[in-house]
């Protein structure tokens, strides 16, 4: 295992995709062109479309990339911890498949990883905006503040990050029965073990704003489901369920995000409400309807 000496640990990328071939070969391009060849395993969750078709026409094609179906269990950390089983890297690095990088990434976030001298580390994501919609600009003024993640909650979202294997070996993988919220769940039990987080101002992931209403409707629900069963399998840490979480924690925005028009404050205004109450409703949702899963076995603490 690398202890930040002069030869650099070898990584491996997973990507977990469900129903995305344009996102995923966007993300395949943007690794294939990397200084350096990093094996990459792109972890197809069951999609119906293209997708799988799409992924083979790059294992044909080039060596690094590897194919692996995760289609008994729904959901990104299933998906995820089938990458890390399958990997054999000292160090994963997790991306979401929609995803892109810079040639010198790896070079950059591993840097980081050694200068720091960490087991867990976050890294920058940036909200790529196409055009000038008021959803997508809401998105990307409340989007990823990993930095202040890592400070105040102790985690960073899996569309960005790197984690040694020794980590998982210790504390476990995802916790699968998540439909959201895994990565937090993950993340503090990562720094209750004891392991070293840090932050990557300077490895930057480009990601996707989302620019359409029911898309970020979508991602709130999910967000109020995962919460919701993060009570359910730990009580002691997140509350008894029934009782929803009093919004908290970094919102995302600074002051250069904030809106420029009485128009887009109130639009921004608005959105906000908007997404709290498809929190709510996501989080009664699987109060009312959802059930603890006890055919997927709890990650090892």
């Amino acid at each position: 295992m690398w202890k930040g000496g002069d030869e650099p640990p070898n990584l491996v990328f997973v990507i977990p995709v469900y129903n995305d071939a344009a996102g995923i070969s966007e993300t395949l391009d943007s690794l294939l062109k990397l200084r350096d060849q990093q094996k990459v395993i792109v972890v197809d969750n069951g999609s119906t479309d293209d997708s799988r078709s799409q992924i083979r026409k790059y294992t044909n094609r080039y060596k690094s990339v590897n194919l692996i179906v995760e289609d008994e269990v729904q959901g990104s950390y299933a998906a995820r911890n089938r990458g890390i089983r399958e990997g054999e890297g000292e160090v994963i690095a997790f991306l979401d498949a929609n995803e892109t990088v810079e040639e010198d990434w790896v070079d950059t976030a591993l840097r980081a990883m050694k200068n720091q001298n960490v087991d867990y580390l976050g890294c920058n994501v940036e909200l790529a905006l196409p055009g000038d919609g008021i959803v997508g600009r809401y998105n990307a003024s409340t989007g990823f503040p990993v930095e202040q993640y890592l400070d105040e909650q102790n985690y960073a979202p899996t569309c960005a990050l790197l984690v040694k294997r020794e980590v998982f070996e210790d504390v476990g993988l995802f916790d699968a029965r998540l439909i959201s919220g895994g990565d937090r769940e993950f993340g503090e039990r990562v720094h209750e073990a004891g392991y070293k987080q840090g932050y990557a101002g300077d490895a930057t992931v480009y990601h996707p704003a989302r620019t359409f209403f029911e898309s970020l409707a979508k991602k709130n629900f999910r967000v109020g489901r995962g919460f919701c069963q993060k009570q359910r399998y730990y009580p002691e840490r997140y509350g008894k369920p029934g009782i929803p979480p009093t919004p908290s924690g970094p919102s995302g925005g600074d002051d250069e995000d904030e809106p420029d028009s009485i128009f887009t404050r109130l639009a921004f205004a608005f959105l906000s409400i908007a997404m709290l109450a498809a929190r709510g409703l996501g989080y009664y949702y699987e109060y009312v309807f959802g059930e603890k899963r006890d055919d997927i076995p709890a990650p090892r603490n």
